[in-house]
């Protein structure tokens, strides 16, 4: 590592390509940046400085060295920082996952939010489906996770509080046959036609999807928001965020169905693990208990209003 007079006196050389100027730059004799450049020489048993030349320059190896110094600096700079950071109870970094259904536009104000408190803590937001929201919990992949559906599983030291209730509507195209289909649409109905599925993400199972039936056909899509385009055109029926879809079923894009099997609504969860603390995760638990933020965060955004 140099010093930062070293490292100065490397750009101010590689700028500069004169000892006399790059010496009136640092404010010093030319006799003592002179000495300072063999010093640096001598300790690196390297040549350093291209002196050969009416312009002073770096060798390859000077350039290198100033460069890398100049890297490692700016490093240990941030990790001071870091270490700072956690010293006042502030984590390395938060990682949250949402669950699909949450929807990223409605956290961005949050993020704005916990920006201005300058605490240094990186955010990263990633989002899983279904059983894969609670695995990244339980593997390690997320401090926090947001919109969790299904009952809590079992894992250790497990915290968590309902976030809110999702409604649900089975809804297909007025293009669909089931758009024309008495109702209440039973199972044996149902099975014969093609159910449109967010993919779930867990990795150690095959997963699970909602408002299926055994030998019913599917289409896997990657988001909520898909899954709509999808049953809009007419490429299979589903159950959708009711507050979602409000738009496209007034406007007639969607029709609603009566199934004779309804789907109970969803809890939403927050949860993380008991042991994981930090100003950082206290200060996003209590936002996310604020019954604003949960209501906005449940209720979605219509991103089919016109």
């Amino acid at each position: 590592m140099l010093s930062e007079d070293e490292l100065a006196l490397l750009e101010a050389i590689r700028e500069s390509g004169s000892l006399s100027r790059a010496a009136a730059r640092l404010g010093k004799a030319p006799s003592t940046i002179s000495h300072a450049a063999r010093q640096l020489e001598e300790r690196f048993d390297a040549l350093l400085f291209d002196r050969r030349r009416y312009r002073l320059q770096l060798t390859p190896a000077g350039q290198l060295l100033a460069q890398e110094a100049a890297r490692l600096a700016v490093d240990v700079s941030r990790l001071s920082q870091r270490v700072r950071q956690v010293a006042s109870g502030w984590e390395d970094r938060l990682w949250i996952v949402t669950d699909e259904v949450i929807e990223f536009e409605s956290l961005l104000p949050v993020i704005t939010a916990f920006d201005a408190l300058e605490s240094g803590v990186p955010l990263r937001v990633t989002h899983e489906v279904l059983r894969g929201t609670w695995e990244a919990l339980q593997d390690g992949r997320a401090d926090i996770v947001v919109g969790a559906t299904n009952e809590p599983p079992a894992i250790q030291g497990l915290r968590w509080f309902e976030l809110g209730v999702m409604d649900w509507v089975f809804a297909v195209s007025p293009r669909h046959p089931l758009a024309q289909a008495k109702e209440p649409l039973g199972r044996d109905l149902l099975t014969g036609h093609r159910a449109v599925v967010v993919a779930d993400t867990s990795r150690s199972t095959e997963g699970s999807a909602y408002g299926t039936h055994g030998g019913q056909a599917t289409l896997a899509v990657p988001t909520m928001h898909a899954k709509i385009l999808a049953q809009r055109e007419g490429l299979g029926g589903g159950w959708l965020p009711r507050q979602r879809v409000a738009a496209l079923l007034q406007r007639g894009e969607l029709v609603e169905k009566q199934t004779a099997d309804p789907r109970e609504p969803n809890i939403l969860y927050v949860a993380w693990r008991g042991e994981h603390e930090g100003r950082a995760l206290d200060w996003w638990l209590e936002q996310l208990r604020q019954p604003r933020l949960a209501g906005r965060l449940v209720q979605g955004l219509d991103a089919f209003v016109r």
